[in-house]
């Protein structure tokens, strides 16, 4: 049997996937521009309520973001 992989893309793709600008993301959770900032460039990462929030407003699954993609 075939191992299937799993795709995963960063926050910033999926953002930019769903045509949001980071103002728009940063108004919707509450949040302030330079914390989605940090966790688009791996500075930073979200608590687990806030990437529950992030995958539901990016139309994603969490098992494909990839909190570590920017950091390579």
């Amino acid at each position: 049997m075939r191992k299937i992989r799993q795709f995963k893309i960063g926050l910033k793709a999926a953002r930019v996937n769903v045509g949001l600008t980071q103002a728009e993301v940063s108004k919707r959770l509450g949040i302030s521009n330079n914390t989605l900032i940090k966790w688009e460039s791996g500075v930073d990462s979200p608590k687990v309520n806030q990437f529950e929030k992030l995958c539901k407003l990016y139309r994603i699954p969490q098992d494909n973001i990839d909190l570590l993609h920017e950091r390579r």
